[in-house]
């Protein structure tokens, strides 16, 4: 026999209290909760914000090291697709933690100073420039980054004034370019009409095709 009987539909004849009293459920051991739901609960914060708060989604990319293209290694000559220097030919030093390339010019042949470019936008070609005594660990990302103090805006009446002030070139940065560029220029000699070649643009004539160039 059922121990609550109907009174009504969904009515029942003892209480809830009653019921509980009646089945003896009192008498049964509690088990304490476990550590980890305990944890959980108190990491669980007692009231709610109001407003929604937005949280960062977590990401499961890796952010693997850029891997170098075989045709390029430190000497290659290069020719820039994009960019300011465009067009230029330049000789390539190494690869920064980046990913990206240090090359330069050398600034002396084709203006092109110590600079970071990305690999996509290059063509690696044939020529090679021996640069093994050229040291470049000083030449790190953090090299060329800008200082975020002198590049935010000026005042208003530093605006109105008559022509912009122009900021001086540092000068350890213009030794090292001068350091590295008589080093390039040295082992350029050695082969005849590199230089002509470096200080040369590339471009494309009529008719010709850059998928069947042979660079």
């Amino acid at each position: 026999m059922a121990r609550n009987s109907d009174v009504s539909p969904y009515v029942g004849k003892l209480s809830r209290s009653k019921l509980y009293s009646k089945k003896g459920l009192y008498k049964r051991e509690r088990k304490a909760a476990p550590a980890a739901d305990k944890a959980e609960a108190k990491d669980e914060p007692a009231f709610y914000p109001a407003d929604d708060v937005r949280k960062p989604k977590v990401s499961r990319k890796v952010n693997n090291p850029t891997k170098l293209r075989a045709s390029i290694t430190p000497g290659t000559v290069l020719i820039l697709l994009a960019g300011r220097f465009r067009g230029k030919r330049v000789v390539t030093l190494g690869q920064l933690p980046s990913g990206l390339l240090l090359v330069t010019g050398p600034f002396k042949l084709n203006g092109v100073p110590l600079r970071r470019v990305n690999q996509a936008y290059c063509i690696a070609t044939s020529t090679k420039v021996d640069i093994g005594s050229i040291d470049t660990a000083k030449f790190t990302d953090a090299y060329f980054s800008k200082d975020k103090a002198s590049s935010r805006k000026g005042k208003e009446g530093e605006f109105f004034k008559d022509g912009a002030e122009k900021k001086e070139f540092p000068a350890d940065k213009a030794a090292d370019q001068k350091n590295v560029d008589k080093q390039i220029l040295a082992a350029v000699k050695q082969t005849p009409n590199l230089a002509k070649y470096l200080s040369s643009s590339f471009g494309l004539s009529k008719g010709q095709h850059a998928h069947l160039l042979k660079f």
